[in-house]
């Protein structure tokens, strides 16, 4: 008996479909994307987001076909800075709550460079909020998945690896590793099981600037069937979130890489 092949669950991120709430989900549905990654720096407010709020998007949801796959909740600075650490640490929490009422069980964040040295100052306050954010995840039922980009996928594994088992998991983002001049399949394989969201978001680099280029799915650096077959060995099976910010016709270029992604 031959295996079946299981198709890549695909989502898109909401804050890059420049349309009203109900035409942006209609979009989405018509590209052939089963969910959405929601902005919780979008219109609508974690704090905000109770109630009649919470029965109207679901209700809305559920009319499109759709479900939320992460939120994504970015913050100006990481968690190794004491400056409104409070402050930042109560946010994210109430990213988690909307994260269970959106029907979902992640938060997507950068958690601010990794330092060298877990025992510095900055890194002993890093570990702490977010063992913190990790105790609280259990509460909530949302955890936050720390997004790759700021250093190598080994020293965000090395993160993850001091803190309590469970409290945070990874979200790839093959574009962000390659505009800062590290290796997306490195990332995979060092962070292995602990990946439970992909961003779909491809980059080139320019080695006579030195910097890197955000680019249309498929066109970039990133060796997608490689990077796929990479994860499904180690168990990855959540979704594919398309991201792209720099695109001259959004809707166009999201539907294609919809479509790409289909086509793996």
């Amino acid at each position: 008996m031959s295996d079946l092949l299981v198709p890549l669950r695909i989502a898109v991120q909401l804050k890059h479909v420049p349309l009203p709430l109900p035409k942006a989900l209609a979009k989405v549905r018509a590209m052939g994307a089963q969910a959405v990654e929601w902005d919780a720096r979008g219109p609508i407010r974690p704090r905000d987001f109770t109630g009649t709020a919470v029965r109207e998007v679901r209700k809305l949801l559920e009319d499109y076909e759709l479900r939320v796959c992460a939120v994504e909740f970015h913050t100006r600075r990481g968690y190794g800075a004491t400056d409104d650490l409070e402050r930042r640490i109560e946010a994210t929490k109430d990213a988690m709550k909307m994260a269970r009422q959106l029907g979902c069980d992640l938060v997507v964040n950068q958690v601010g460079q990794v330092p060298d040295d877990l025992d510095s100052s900055e890194g002993r306050t890093m570990v702490e909020a977010l063992r913190d954010l990790g105790l609280y995840s259990q509460h909530a039922g949302a955890w936050l998945a720390a997004e790759t980009g700021s250093e190598e996928g080994k020293d965000l594994r090395r993160l993850i690896d001091a803190l309590p088992p469970g409290a945070m998991f990874a979200t790839l983002d093959p574009g962000n590793l390659l505009l800062n001049g590290f290796s997306a399949q490195e990332a995979a394989e060092a962070l292995g099981d602990l990946v439970r969201h992909v961003h779909a978001h491809d980059a080139v680099r320019d080695l006579g600037r030195k910097r890197g280029l955000e680019v249309q799915l498929g066109r970039g650096s990133v060796d997608w069937p490689t990077l796929l077959g990479t994860l499904e060995t180690r168990g990855f099976r959540g979704y594919y979130s398309v991201e792209r910010e720099a695109a001259d016709d959004p809707l166009l270029e999201i539907g294609q890489a919809v479509q790409y992604l289909a086509q793996l």
